[in-house]
């Protein structure tokens, strides 16, 4: 993605609270790998930082939370280990944000898609535009997959059957839906979403940490309780024509042309 050199993930800490920012707009701000990084490294800090009581995660620029990962990165895949090997990483670099210890709220102007989806579920409450979409349209895309840990996590935020809609039919779900559903805490315009992500972390910096800290980590061991070794299927995506294929495409601009090998 053009302009990944200046993309970061940075953290500002403001009284009790960890505001943290996805910043690389010019690509509505996809992660690159620097990015994953360090997004670990900050959240690894922030646990052990008991003065913070709620972090407030939010992407730079008013057009996405993120819109995933950068794709650039995929040119250089081979084999379909190196999908496993990335799979891996990915649940590598968001694991300590899921094993916050204090309440996190994800901060939603756009887009929310592919990594960023998975990001913004990793997060205890969604906060949102009316416009935001939610998805991860990699069947339309990319043609990849995604990690059993990943699809897991969705499924207990979401639901079997939205799930497969984002997943099989590449749906972006409108904002409307998810509000209904639970997954979005509530709705705002753009200019209303520093106060209500605040009266958010108001109530929840109010209430009692260590409670709040086992039972967000309880609903994490409970969720990927004994995961399946699904490497096979990962080596088969990663490894497909199909996949150098999406990523060509993808990176010049072009619909790809699925073969199904």
């Amino acid at each position: 993605m053009s302009d990944s050199v200046n993309a970061r993930v940075y953290c500002e800490i403001k009284d009790s609270i960890a505001h943290l920012f996805f910043d690389h707009p010019k690509a509505r701000n996809a992660m690159t790998q620097a990015m994953y990084e360090q997004l670990r490294t900050i959240c690894l800090e922030l646990s052990q930082n008991p003065s913070v009581r709620v972090a407030i995660l939010r992407g730079i620029g008013g057009k996405s939370f993120v819109s995933g990962s950068d794709i650039a990165q995929f040119q250089s895949f081979q084999v379909g280990a190196d999908g496993i090997h990335y799979e891996r990483m990915i649940d590598h670099y968001l694991g300590p944000l899921q094993q916050l210890p204090m309440p996190t709220i994800a901060v939603i102007d756009g887009l929310a898609v592919g990594g960023g989806l998975a990001i913004a579920a990793l997060c205890d409450f969604r906060i949102a535009t009316p416009n935001a979409k939610f998805g991860v349209p990699i069947a339309r895309t990319l043609g990849n997959t995604l990690s059993p840990s990943n699809i897991a996590w969705l499924t207990a935020h979401l639901g079997v059957a939205i799930v497969k809609r984002m997943l099989l039919l590449a749906e972006l779900i409108s904002v409307q839906e998810l509000l209904a559903q639970g997954f979005v805490y509530k709705t705002g315009e753009s200019d209303e979403l520093d106060a209500l992500s605040f009266d958010l972390a108001k109530q929840l910096a109010a209430l009692a940490p260590i409670t709040q800290k086992a039972s967000k980590l309880i609903l994490a061991r409970v969720i990927g309780n004994a995961l399946p070794n699904c490497d096979d299927l990962i080596a088969e995506v990663y490894g497909s024509a199909d996949f150098k294929e999406g990523v060509t495409a993808f990176l010049g601009g072009r619909p790809p042309q699925w073969q199904g090998k």
